[in-house]
């Protein structure tokens, strides 16, 4: 994101307002406490220091945790005035809670501020103060940063002052090794003097003993840098002292309190060319800066297990469990799993289909076989004037859906043939014959002849046994032959089942899920879902000899359910819900049970007390102020690309009591005081932004 360096006094003490360039709160936000900016593609921001850090502006309510502890023990004591209506004393009180919370100028003068450096707070109608302690260590000056700018209009000179152990007094200084031409949300950029030339980038760390460091990186790796030297713009650093300091203090701090979550920054205050925190250790009161509590944003999954373990092990939340409250009812624990059972079966080709009578050979070739039968031998029958010789074989099918294909491939005969499956005729020759008796003709042809009908018998071979019948009229002498082709497919293969043995108990309405491990990832944990779910699996299955990958979502869900096994008596609502179905806004209406079990109906006016009106909108004006474009990317000053080198910053300002807009030192006004709506315009910005990223997106042809 860009940033913008509008000339503001050193002392700015303009009211709330938002650049529409740097996101909805504006720089006051973005660099109120040096907060870090959000990062572009490739590079990480810091974290914001401290909510309490953000320094007084209008328009803004931020409460951090020790704020709400300071405003809880501020409430007043005083004795309520008899002479006023409970609403006129809770109007009374409400308004002065507001006067002390109403925005972060107050809220950080009377709580935020003293509350962190022990000083005294007041309660909300003043009658009584008193000085908490809510944290461990606090000191006047945590962080001290000091600039002198150089001829060149780069930070020539940065003195860097701290009190490391927040005891009171500082004990470390040091100056930066580099000028300073550009500063960046979590780093700075270094050039030659006076230009931008010859850059080294640097981002914000913390040594081992955790003192700030500078570390080289390369420029993606920073987030919201602009240029202050006199290459993009005479006086930029001197002129707008307060945004420099804030930014450049900024990144310091979210470097510190990234690396010890402990500490948190009080107030920022800004005297001429320095910037001095106050800081205090809030957080744990631990000598540790390695807080377990900070473990969790890097996994937050962890805190529902680290929950349940600590309520196993915490007295009162068991005793609460084991309580009537807790129970409630009698319950039954059930335990059930739905498992994916899935088997490889790799089946012999002669578990599909074999010989098992008749014939006289069977010949297999991988998953083919040939089926023989008959006497093929020249003159190996013998005849008289005509005689009819039988062969018969039997095939058993197992597995018909794994017959690939099966075909009568030929057969012949000296003199005559029929074949016949299961004794219906399939092939005859060498004319036709359709009888079970003779041949039609004479039975002696004096010939061989051959017939290749390659018919298929896949219809004919269900499961089961079937007989393949070949008939031969022989004459003198001859032969008879006929030949069986099967295809198999005798590859792995798997039989999977999904067995369900929770349907019966989930669609029990007595019943809840408690805890799930869905391939043992825990899914459900004390009857609410953590979240988590496993990714797709991938197996081996079926051994050496038959290996098959089987990728599923799930193998095994290990199941628990929470059963109530008994009827408590549960509270009578129904009184309630006559009351709420038949009252309006104007008419209360109730039905009571009487001491002879009968109800008694009655409806008595009612009316809510008067709220009294609230205005539309919170009026606000719209003003801008000119700026040079000194932000900085991986290409250059971005100024230096542009035709015009200067841009407007726009602000919105909360309107005076007056209905007046209380515009800043050079801004102009272009909308006044109302309820402003420049939702079209964010609309237009944003979809703007969005075709320019598109028009930059690498592609591997021409478009």
């Amino acid at each position: 994101m860009s940033r913008s360096l509008p000339p503001v006094p050193a002392q700015d003490s303009r009211p709330f307002r938002r650049s529409v360039r740097q996101g909805p709160y504006g720089r006051w936000l973005l660099r109120g406490t040096g907060a870090a900016l959000p990062s572009p593609p490739g590079g990480v921001a810091p974290p914001p220091a401290s909510a309490a850090a953000i320094p007084p502006r209008r328009g803004r309510r931020i409460l951090s945790a020790a704020s709400v502890v300071a405003v809880a023990l501020a409430i007043p004591i005083s004795q309520p005035v008899p002479a006023q209506t409970m609403e006129e004393r809770a109007r009374t009180a409400a308004e002065a809670s507001r006067a002390k919370t109403s925005d972060s100028d107050a809220l950080q003068q009377n709580y935020v501020t003293p509350g962190l450096s022990g000083q005294s707070i007041a309660t909300v109608d003043n009658s009584r103060t008193f000085a908490p302690n809510i944290a461990c260590q606090k000191t006047a000056t945590m962080l001290e940063v000091l600039v002198q700018p150089s001829g060149t209009g780069d930070l020539g000179t940065i003195t860097i002052a701290r009190d490391t152990d927040l005891d009171g007094t500082v004990d470390s200084t040091f100056n930066l090794p580099v000028p300073v031409s550009g500063i960046c949300a979590n780093g700075v950029v270094s050039c030659q003097p006076g230009s931008w030339n010859g850059c080294s980038f640097f981002r914000w760390d913390v040594d081992a003993a955790r003192a700030l460091k500078l570390t080289a990186v390369d420029m993606p790796q920073l987030a919201g840098c602009y240029c202050i030297n006199n290459s993009c713009g005479a006086n930029l650093a001197w002129g707008n002292m307060a945004s420099v300091l804030r930014d450049l203090g900024g990144g310091m701090i979210g470097a510190l309190t990234t690396a010890d979550p402990r500490y948190g920054v009080a107030e920022a205050v800004i005297d001429g060319p320095a910037i001095r925190y106050v800081g205090a250790q809030s957080t744990a009161c631990s000598s540790n800066p390695n807080l377990p509590q900070t473990a969790y944003r890097a996994n937050p999954a962890a805190i529902s297990s680290d929950a349940y373990a600590a309520s196993t092990g915490n007295s009162v939340f068991q005793a609460l469990k084991g309580s009537a409250i807790g129970t409630g009812t009698s319950l039954q624990y059930r335990h059930c799993t739905i498992e994916r059972r899935v088997t490889v079966l790799k089946p012999g080709a002669q578990d599909i289909i074999s010989r098992t009578s008749g014939g006289y050979s069977t010949i297999q070739n991988g998953s083919s076989f040939d089926f023989l039968m008959g006497s093929p031998a020249d003159n190996s029958l013998a005849g008289g004037s005509c005689t009819l010789v039988d062969f018969r074989m039997t095939l058993h099918v197992s597995d018909p859906d794994r017959i690939v294909d099966a075909r009568l491939s030929q057969f012949f005969a000296d003199d005559w043939a029929q074949v016949r499956v299961d004794g219906q005729l399939v092939g005859s020759g060498p004319s036709a014959w359709t009888t079970l008796g003779l041949p039609p003709s004479k039975c002696e042809l004096k010939k061989t002849f051959y017939s290749y009908p390659n018919l298929d018998l896949k219809p004919w071979l269900t499961a089961g046994d079937h007989e393949i019948w070949l008939r031969v009229a022989v004459a003198s002498g001859g032969e008879g032959f006929a030949q069986v082709h099967v295809d198999v497919d005798n590859s792995c293969k798997t039989l999977e089942q999904l067995v369900d043995g929770c349907g019966t108990i989930a669609a029990d309405p007595q019943c809840k899920l408690d805890s799930e491990r869905v391939d043992g990832v825990q899914t459900w944990i004390n009857g609410a879902a953590t979240g988590l779910k496993p990714l797709p699996q991938t197996r081996i299955l079926g051994g050496p000899a038959c290996p098959t990958d089987l990728t599923r979502d799930f193998f095994l869900k290990d199941r628990t359910y929470r059963c109530s096994v008994d009827t408590v008596a549960k509270p009578d609502t129904s009184r309630g819900a006559y009351i709420i179905d038949h009252s309006t806004e104007t008419i209360l209406a109730d039905r009571a049970r009487q001491s002879d079990g009968s109800f008694n109906a009655s409806t008595r006016p009612f009316s809510l007390p008067d709220r009294g009106s609230v205005p539309a909108c919170e009026p606000v004006c719209k003003t801008r102020a000119p700026k040079v474009n000194s932000e900085a990317a991986p290409d250059g000053v971005v100024g230096a690309k542009q035709n015009v080198p200067t841009g407007y910053d726009t602000f919105f300002h909360a309107c005076t009591a007056g209905n007046q807009c209380p515009a800043g030192p050079g801004e102009e006004v272009v909308s006044g005081c109302g309820c402003l709506d420049d939702f079209p315009e964010a609309v237009v910005m944003m979809q703007t932004v969005r075709l320019a990223g598109a028009d930059l997106v690498c592609t591997g042809s021409v478009q």
